[in-house]
């Protein structure tokens, strides 16, 4: 009976602990380079490449590639709210993508490409919306800020070998980066958005 007792006790601890983290998820093109940036935040537990958004179930690359499915390439964030807020990981999601562009990010073109945040809440899709609301206001006309706010789906985990790959694949993926051109973009944007 003792056994059992502490067996509840354990598994309740760790449901707890488990249970204080939440989750945010953002679709910004190749799910590879939307990692990294929300990896270095204090708080964040873990991001995981994956697919969401779309009409099938178990999407693959395969299929998601073929931009059939609906799906977005996209990451799921785990994070500790008591250490990094949903607004701060919005602030890092604007700097990292090109809100501007419809048909996908950077030299990625096609609906799996596009840029969005799926909200799991109504703080959620308000906090969004506001942050979406400024980064149009900041720049006062100039471009139009075309990212999707949409209510979360069913998010589906990508294959292992997508998982960490800026970790795992070092040179191919600052090849991928550069090749793509993502880097030089997002300069461009940000000196768009801060130009007066």
């Amino acid at each position: 009976m003792s056994r059992f007792i502490l067996a509840v006790l354990l598994y309740s601890i760790s449901f707890a602990s488990y249970a204080k983290n939440d989750l945010a998820i953002f679709a910004g093109g190749c799910f590879w380079c939307m990692e990294g940036p929300f990896d270095k935040l204090d708080g964040v537990i873990s991001s995981t490449s994956g697919y969401t958004g779309g009409h099938t179930e178990n999407p693959t690359y395969k299929s998601s590639s073929t931009g059939t499915t609906g799906h977005y390439e996209a990451v799921q964030i785990e994070y500790d709210s008591s250490k990094v807020s949903y607004q701060q990981l919005l602030d890092v999601y604007w700097k990292n993508i090109d809100p501007f562009d419809a048909r996908g990010q950077f030299c990625d073109k096609g609906p799996q490409y596009r840029a969005a945040i799926f909200t799991m809440s109504d703080v959620e899709k308000e906090l969004a919306n506001k942050s979406k609301e400024a980064l149009q206001a900041k720049i006062k006309g100039k471009a139009t800020v075309v990212t999707e706010i949409l209510p979360a789906k069913l998010f589906y985990a990508a294959e292992d070998y997508h998982q960490d790959y800026y970790k795992k694949n070092p040179v191919r993926y600052k090849y991928y980066r550069y090749g793509c051109g993502r880097d030089k973009r997002l300069e461009q944007v940000e000196e768009l958005v801060n130009s007066k």
